[in-house]
């Protein structure tokens, strides 16, 4: 229920308003997100790179509602990419389709995608296309697969509540197209997600192993697969499944968001895995961190107590 609720509320507008100028929300979305300004973004990344982790950025923000919006969140992705390849980090985003105008226009969000890809590939980077909630599943496979034909270093996500995914997963696997193994975090109906704990944690399992079964993207850099979970289960999972299969750590790595599970980021990064960290960072920060809280709701205690 709490769960419930807490999705409820990461779509609620006057909410939304009231935690984003609000000091307290501020404050309390610190634990998750990087900063305002991607000046203090830089600096969390580069605090990671010297605890040995590699990380993904995202400029927070979705569903813009017209094209001048979608042109600033294109400009500041371009500008992440170049700020991070100046300071000699890789260059690896993570970007959302509705925020470079996919609910305006599909061809819109195509051509803005195209022009991020394009820079990422010319610094030798990576750009990730989030998934969203089912409505966008398939126009964003549909526009990662077609920026993929074209050559552009290009990978997105899938998500194991949704029933199609695996299909989807087979759909990406046949064409080398790299994917980040994520639960979801989106209110879906029966018809289309499960919607048990423990069927989403099984349909997690099955995929991992078939992800990790079949490499794709570069052997090594940023366009790798990902197993991306906080679920220690799920993680000794995909460590014994890539031992008894041998195969090479080099070839995927794990993703945990910034601000969670840091022990385990650190545990598993000394055991000699890849582990990358998604770093998100700006002022549209209310829908991401509320839909964390609604991922584990112990997140939504942990902070009471700071808060107290």
């Amino acid at each position: 229920m709490l769960r419930t609720l807490l999705l409820r509320a990461s779509g609620n507008s006057s909410l939304r308003r009231f935690a984003e100028h609000s000091a307290v929300g501020r404050r309390l979305s610190s634990r998750f997100v990087a900063g305002r300004e991607l000046a203090a973004a830089l600096a969390v990344l580069e605090k990671l790179r010297a605890a040995g982790l590699n990380a993904t950025l995202d400029h927070l923000g979705e569903n813009v509602t017209s094209a001048e919006e979608a042109g600033l969140a294109t400009e500041a992705a371009c500008r992440s990419l170049r700020a991070l390849a100046a300071a000699r980090l890789t260059p690896n985003i993570s970007v959302k389709l509705t925020q470079l105008g996919l609910d305006i226009d599909p061809g819109l969000a195509t051509s803005q995608a195209r022009r991020i890809a394009l820079l990422a590939g010319a610094l030798g980077g990576f750009m990730r296309v989030d998934m969203e909630s089912s409505r966008y599943t398939e126009a964003t496979l549909r526009l990662v697969e077609e920026l993929h034909r074209e050559g552009l270093p290009v990978g997105t996500v899938l998500q194991s509540y949704l029933r199609r995914s695996e299909a989807d997963l087979e759909r990406l696997g046949e064409q080398g197209i790299a994917v980040r193994l994520v639960k979801g975090a989106y209110r879906e109906p029966p018809e289309l997600a499960y919607q048990h704990k423990v069927e989403v944690d099984a349909n997690f399992a099955r995929m991992l192993e078939r992800l990790l079964a079949r490499p794709a993207g570069p052997r090594s850099g940023a366009g790798r697969n990902a197993v991306a979970t906080h679920d220690p289960r799920l993680i000794r999972a995909a460590v014994e499944f890539a031992r008894a299969r041998s195969v090479p750590p080099e070839t995927f790595e794990f993703q945990m968001l910034y601000g969670i599970r840091r022990d385990l980021q650190t545990q598993l990064n000394a055991a000699g895995w890849q582990v990358r960290v998604y770093v998100p960072y700006g002022e549209a920060w209310y829908p991401y961190f509320v839909r964390r809280l609604a991922e584990r709701p112990a997140n939504l205690l942990f902070l009471l107590k700071n808060l107290v």
